[in-house]
């Protein structure tokens, strides 16, 4: 799974999943652009990919306006020429409250960091890919699209509109080069956890058969699969990374 002289975007990865992701994809040889709202955090993720070797360059950008992601998008081409890999990590859990206590300014939060920016991302990258014949995107969904977790009403919905967004695009450039798959966590131990309640993480984890809550590494793993060429015959899927949570 050689990324060598690939050039990796990973969005979201001044932490947690998207610092594990964007470390993994520079340990195996990709150049890679750390995307994060919090410059610092992103800076600091920057210094470790550039201590294994590899170009890096931090970006800060609101993923959920089209113009910062357009921004972003041309300053890596500029610094590094091209895009291979679009890993969309970002995304928040917000507000854990019944769907009745959601307000609209909460609803349109949630769906507009977890879900349109994927959507965003994915077009601004998607010209230079398909002029070039090659990419791989990988979006960082979650068991909750699938499975829906009650109090996080707009995260699910979101997460559920990422996995069908996969598999619709993919179909549209599946003959072009172009590779779109998911991933899909159950629990995973990050900083994300701290804008749940107890009783919400233990609700979670008390599904996982493995008895425990995931790393950042072990998604990272099979994200690097996606993004590689090792997964030449796979596009349209979502991978489950739940410690067999997962009922389909």
């Amino acid at each position: 799974m050689n990324l060598r002289d690939r050039v990796a975007i990973v969005t979201g990865s001044g932490q947690g999943i998207g610092e594990a992701i964007a470390l993994r994809l520079a340990g195996a040889g990709a150049d890679v652009a750390v995307v994060d709202l919090n410059l610092p955090l992103a800076e600091q993720v920057v210094g470790r990919v550039r201590g294994l070797g590899r170009r890096s360059l931090a970006v800060q950008c609101d993923v959920a306006r089209a113009a910062d992601v357009e921004a972003m998008r041309d300053r890596v081409l500029r610094e590094f020429g091209k895009i291979d890999i679009l890993v969309n990590n970002a995304g928040i859990a917000g507000k854990n409250a019944p769907l009745l206590e959601i307000g609209e300014a909460e609803w349109d939060q949630v769906i507009s960091i977890d879900l349109k920016s994927v959507y965003l991302c994915c077009r601004a990258v998607l010209p230079s890919m398909l002029a070039r014949k090659y990419g791989k995107i990988v979006n960082v969904a979650s068991i909750a699209g699938k499975e829906g977790n009650p109090g996080l009403v707009p995260y699910s919905t979101a997460k559920a509109g990422v996995i069908g967004l996969t598999k619709a695009l993919a179909k549209e450039v599946v003959t072009q080069g172009v590779y779109v798959n998911a991933v899909a966590p159950a629990v995973i131990e990050t900083p994300i956890l701290k804008q749940l309640t107890e009783q919400q993480i233990a609700y979670m984890a008390a599904k996982i058969p493995m008895g425990r809550v995931g790393k950042p590494e072990e998604v990272a793993a099979v994200v690097h699969f996606l993004a590689s060429d090792d997964s030449s015959f796979v596009t349209g899927q979502c991978y489950d990374v739940s410690g067999g949570r997962a009922t389909y």
